[in-house]
């Protein structure tokens, strides 16, 4: 991850899957043998996401619910929920930083 330390539950603060994600009108994107490739158009500059990102990217674009998300890969995939939230969260937070997304922040009550 870039420049954040996941809290003791692998976490990064500040990211929920109750949060919703919205994609970034700049950036276009193509799936290509099961991997995505994204161009931001701000930056030029090309990022590539293997198989499981392009499944979450692909999700994410259709309804930006992170919480639908993690809960369709949940039952795509074999892996333990909490190691499912840790990744996804992790990949959130860097196409985060590189602006591909952006994050609204569920009220936490």
């Amino acid at each position: 991850m870039l420049g954040e330390v996941p809290n003791a539950a692998g976490q990064t603060p500040g990211i929920s899957l109750r949060d919703k994600v919205s994609v970034s009108p700049d950036v276009v994107f193509r799936q290509m043998e099961g991997e995505m490739v994204l161009l931001d158009l701000a930056t030029a500059t090309y990022f590539g996401l293997d198989t499981v990102g392009a499944r979450l990217w692909e999700l994410l674009h259709a309804d930006g619910s992170l919480e639908r998300a993690f809960t369709v890969m949940r039952d795509e995939y074999d892996v333990a929920p909490p190691v499912l939230e840790r990744d996804l969260l992790r990949l959130l937070e860097q196409l985060r930083q590189r602006g591909l997304v952006s994050v609204s922040t569920a009220s936490r009550a």
